[in-house]
């Protein structure tokens, strides 16, 4: 793949509730760029209000992509998003020499930035059953079986992430090799320069950011969204709905505990999300981190990088 020198990718991450969404718009006005998001979950089209999908004006201000592109049924993962962001990418670049990619979902953003290793497509039937096992016996069963399996992809595992368990579960089942053997981390060349803006900002201000959109999707209407899924959810158990904000209520509608312990968990559980964001995040020395409020030395950053 031949490195064209003038084209860019600026990337803006960082965690859930930092403020990425109003900052972008500005960098995107500013070089005249489209964005791409790597919300894994506002792709969703149903989930509006508990992604915090981007409004209406916003849309409309600066045109977006992957976002409300997919329904709640379809089956999505990593490399597809890989896929279709490279060859979307060719595009934009075609007329423009800056490009956007914005958001939190950390896989995603290394999809695009690095690449990921090729993998087999997974039977249907396959990933049926695995769902039916964790639907009956939990996360702990899929555990006990990938240990099996794969002792040492277990060992690094995020055994609180079922979607990464059964990942590496179904390609098992479908090679019968493990997927710690389809682990290559090869990072792949790309056409164009890669420029990483990390926005973050100090632990009591962003948790209480998250708290407080928290409550805002609470006032907008999150509940009576939720509701409309949770039968669904008891039928399917999609891995779209295995959403902080979602599945928490969720617990609420089956009577397990009250709206407003619901409330609490959604905000423990997205402090948790945020925290795990940034570990992951923190691991990229080419990333240079400011606040959101440092508009002016992001487009000095940008810039110099630029030239």
């Amino acid at each position: 793949m031949t490195k064209t020198d003038n084209k860019y990718l600026i990337v803006i991450l960082g965690p859930t509730g930092v403020g990425k969404t109003d900052l972008s718009i500005k960098i995107a006005q500013r070089y005249n760029s489209e964005i791409i998001s790597s919300d894994s979950r506002q792709m969703y089209r149903e989930m509006r209000i508990g992604t915090a999908a981007p409004l209406a004006e916003q849309l409309e201000t600066v045109k977006h992509h992957f976002i409300g592109n997919l329904s709640i049924y379809d089956y999505y993962n990593a490399s597809k998003f890989e896929f279709e962001v490279i060859e979307l990418l060719g595009k934009l670049h075609h007329h423009n020499d800056t490009a956007l990619l914005v958001g939190g979902s950390t896989l995603y953003i290394d999809a695009v930035c690095k690449g990921i290793d090729d993998l087999p497509e997974i039977d249907q039937s396959i990933r049926n059953q695995l769902i039916d096992l964790w639907n009956q016996e939990g996360t702990p069963a899929l555990l006990a079986l990938l240990e099996n399996c794969d002792s040492e992809y277990y060992k690094i595992v995020d055994k609180n992430n079922p979607k990464r368990i059964l990942k590496a579960l179904e390609i098992y089942r479908m090679t019968g090799k493990p997927y710690s053997e389809f682990r290559t981390n090869v990072r792949r060349d790309r056409p164009f320069k890669i420029i990483t803006v990390g926005l973050t900002r100090e632990r009591e201000e962003l948790y209480s950011r998250i708290n407080q959109r928290v409550d805002m999707m609470i006032s907008d209407g999150l509940v009576d969204e939720a509701r409309i899924f949770h039968a669904i959810n008891e039928k399917k158990a999609l891995n779209s709905l295995n959403t902080v904000g979602y599945k928490e209520l969720f617990g609420f509608f089956s009577g397990e505990y009250s709206q407003e312990e619901a409330i609490r968990l959604i905000k423990r559980n997205s402090r948790r999300y945020a925290k795990r964001q940034l570990t992951w995040f923190k691991r990229d020395e080419a990333i240079r981190w400011f606040n959101p409020t440092q508009k002016n030395e992001i487009f000095d950053f940008i810039d110099s990088m630029r030239n």
